[in-house]
């Protein structure tokens, strides 16, 4: 009896969400498709990995792109448990379509900085890097996207965010540095 009164709970809590979402898509239509915020968001979804993908160290393509794939996973979990807990939020929605997930901080600007901050100087202490990297990212980014109101950090600490700029450069760092990459096709040697 329980389980289906949750069952009914949870339907009317997903139509909530939909109800809430159409809310986000006509905040988008009507209030900030035309305000160069959206736009600059939008250039923040692209512009970085046009950028990547000219600089990037080509034979290091798969090894990156791997890297910046977990951060994305990585961010977005973050953040979406972040979100549910009312920690922070992004005022400015750039695409209506599932609102909290699809962010230029997510898909674009976190990963493309992992993959730079990688590449570059690759036999510079990786310690020293994730310092530099995390303290741009967490006192840099985030304080100038919080003065643009891209971001809202509630209570939240900017420390909190360097830990976490820390966390996802060291996963990807970890993960350029794995040396079991190796083709399908090889044999492995046993039968």
């Amino acid at each position: 009896m329980a389980f289906e009164k949750g069952l009914a709970k949870s339907e009317q809590a997903y139509e909530q969400f939909t109800d809430l979402s159409s809310v986000f898509a006509n905040i988008v239509k009507n209030d900030f498709i035309t305000t160069w915020q959206w736009w600059a968001g939008l250039a923040l979804f692209i512009i970085p990995w046009l950028i990547w993908l000219k600089y990037r160290k080509k034979d290091s393509t798969g090894r990156l792109l791997m890297a910046g794939l977990a951060v994305i996973i990585l961010s977005l979990t973050i953040d979406l448990a972040a979100l549910s807990l009312g920690l922070w939020s992004y005022p400015v929605i750039i695409i209506p379509l599932a609102p909290f997930l699809f962010l230029p901080y997510h898909f674009s600007l976190a990963p493309v900085g992992v993959m730079f901050a990688l590449q570059i100087k690759p036999k510079m202490n990786s310690f020293f890097k994730g310092i530099l990297f995390s303290a741009i990212g967490a006192f840099g980014g985030m304080n100038f996207f919080d003065a643009i109101d891209f971001y809202n950090p509630k209570n939240w600490s900017t420390l909190y965010d360097f830990v976490i700029f820390l966390t996802l450069y060291y996963i990807g760092y970890w993960i350029t540095r794995v040396e079991s990459f190796q083709g399908l096709e090889k044999e492995t040697g046993k039968k």
